[in-house]
């Protein structure tokens, strides 16, 4: 597909936001990158947190910290599905699928397979999840003291 046939998936802000060197204009992403962008940004955002638009975003902060098992996978693929289909309507979800890959820190990858609504081109985005709050500080006991 050429630049022409490709404007349909749309451009914008890249996410996150960022300024080039040495002009410092703005930095733009464009079509699969655009949408790819716009996934990233409703995965991330928790409902109400945009005064205007109280329902935009996935909320999937509401499951930290929750039991990892069968019933979470399925609460969390129709929380995704849901917030893209009211979200991203350039896209049609066809899948998603959760998969606990690390228990022990609270890893969840979620797995997004779409269409692109215009062209039936089937694409894939991959959002890494932790379910446990993120932290890199190893204190031994002797340092808390």
């Amino acid at each position: 597909m050429d630049k022409h046939e490709k404007n349909f998936l749309g451009s914008g802000w890249a996410f996150p936001v960022t300024f080039s060197p040495g002009n410092f204009q703005l930095n733009l992403s464009a079509y699969e990158d655009n949408i790819n962008d716009s996934i990233d940004i409703i995965m991330k955002t928790n409902k109400g947190e945009r005064c205007l638009e109280p329902q935009f975003g996935a909320g999937l902060q509401q499951f930290l910290f929750r039991k990892m098992d069968d019933a979470l996978k399925g609460e969390i693929c129709d929380v995704v599905k849901s917030a893209l289909l009211f979200n991203e309507p350039r896209i049609t979800v066809t899948d998603v699928k959760a998969d606990f890959i690390d228990q022990q820190n609270g890893r969840v990858e979620i797995i997004i397979t779409y269409e692109y609504n215009q062209t039936n081109t089937r694409h894939n985005y991959v959002f890494p999840f932790s379910l446990n709050e993120g932290t890199n500080l190893r204190l031994s006991a002797n340092e808390w003291n």
